[in-house]
């Protein structure tokens, strides 16, 4: 059965603490820059194309006018997550924080480009019930662990067949295939530009870019 996964309350947080909602709500956010805001995670192996796909379409959603942002899990472990090693306990709290990072950019309007390798089913159903009833989606970036030993570009893959990398997904820890994820992309068939128009279709066809209406 899967269990839940809660994030845990901090010891010094008063008990009578209340959530202030401010003046301006996502919608009005929404209406001002006239698209929708969302989450895209795109999960798979290290070295699938996830990091390299989110900037492209980034950058392509820029040009279009439309405000977004990439949450790249080498970037984020090198700041707010620098703590945090790859201990299951830690991949847990790894993604917890992502999940708080995204919320708050989603409700400041922008569509969150998240790219990590979340191994883990328990994680990923955390996630997305985080951003039930919401612009959520997930974006499987499928290809063979020999695929991306082959690519290697950090070298991690070496290292990790040494023994020099712990815990390291698809070497010394396992990586749970998406059952049923939003979208597949197939990086040993598609190049990277099919691939971003892929996505950017899918958006475009579940209106995660359209217009939002003040009225």
């Amino acid at each position: 059965m899967l269990r839940k996964m809660t994030s845990p309350r901090p010891l010094d947080l008063p008990k009578d603490l209340v959530r202030y909602n401010g003046q301006i709500t996502r919608r009005d956010r929404n209406i001002l820059n006239q698209h929708a805001s969302g989450v895209l995670w795109f999960t798979g192996f290290s070295a699938a194309g996830k990091s390299t796909i989110a900037h492209g379409i980034e950058k392509k959603l820029f040009n279009r006018g439309i405000r977004s942002y990439v949450l790249d899990g080498d970037n984020v472990r090198h700041g707010i997550n620098s703590d945090l090693g790859f201990s299951r306990q830690d991949r847990k709290e790894n993604i917890r924080r992502i999940v708080e990072i995204s919320r708050l950019f989603v409700d400041a309007g922008f569509i969150v480009l998240a790219s990590f390798i979340s191994p883990f089913k328990e994680d990923r159903d955390f996630v997305r019930s985080c951003f039930s009833r919401d612009n959520f989606y997930e974006v499987y970036v499928k290809c063979s662990i020999q695929e991306c030993e082959r690519r290697d570009p950090k070298g991690m893959y070496e290292k990790a067949r040494r023994g020099i990398i712990k815990n390291y997904t698809g070497i010394s820890a396992p990586y749970e295939e998406p059952e049923f994820p939003d979208l597949v992309i197939d990086t040993e068939k598609l190049n990277i530009e099919d691939s971003i128009q892929l996505i950017l279709n899918f958006m475009d066809r579940v209106k995660m870019l359209s217009l939002i209406s003040s009225v």
